[in-house]
């Protein structure tokens, strides 16, 4: 017989709402800003505004984008454990063993899953360089936006940017992220069913839910 399973409260309110949030907010701007890149919808009436619908609700996302990334940052700090930012960064000789053991369970080297109640040492890494992406994403977003504004809040924001980059690389870059952060989404959501269905631990549930199933196979 396998071993009870007990109930966890791992992801907590602000962690489930940022992501949720950071969800709709990434399908809105790669749809408006795909559009604003390259049109693909074209307006048979002078009374159709699309480009400027697609440009004002690619600018509410964004604002929004902005929030929902400075709140996720913040609870890094003021979250639980599963929450922090020390299960980003492998720190510990055990997040480096958790860290190889998964990536030879991806590359069907081992066929044990790597358990954890929170995320993963491999996890964690994947998403610091993706909150990195979400900043630059920020940066860049501004710098381009600051172009025709003026004011210091622009300057901070990513205005600045324009200093250390050519404006069509960062152009570029703002629309390459973009397909980066749609990869990573395609894998994170095939490789979170994976994992819910070989460790049957509420994986998928625990992000609407905020509660996971463990054995105690899993690493703290």
């Amino acid at each position: 017989m396998g071993k009870e399973r007990i109930r966890v409260y791992a992801w907590e309110f602000p962690v489930r709402l940022t992501h949720w949030i950071n969800v709709l907010c990434i399908l809105a701007l790669s749809f408006t800003g795909f559009y604003i890149g390259n049109p693909f919808i074209h307006a048979i009436s002078s009374k159709q505004y699309i480009m400027g619908w697609m440009r004002y609700i690619h600018f509410v996302a964004a604002y929004t984008f902005l929030m929902s990334v400075i709140v996720r940052l913040y609870w890094a700090f003021m979250g639980n454990r599963y929450a922090s930012w020390r299960v980003l960064v492998p720190l510990t000789g055990r997040q480096w063993k958790d860290l190889w053991d998964a990536v030879k369970f991806y590359l069907f080297i081992s066929r044990k899953p790597p358990y954890a109640v929170g995320h993963t040492a491999l996890a964690g890494l994947v998403y610091f360089f993706i909150f990195a992406l979400f900043v630059f994403q920020i940066i860049s977003g501004f710098a381009l936006y600051s172009l025709t504004h003026e004011g210091t809040i622009w300057t901070l924001l990513g205005g600045w940017l324009t200093g250390v980059m050519h404006l069509q690389t960062i152009r570029l870059y703002h629309h390459l992220a973009m397909y980066v952060i749609l990869v990573f989404a395609a894998a994170h959501i095939y490789i979170g069913w994976y994992l819910d269905a070989r460790e049957r631990n509420g994986l998928m549930g625990s992000i609407f839910s905020g509660y996971k199933f463990v054995t105690g196979k899993e690493w703290e």
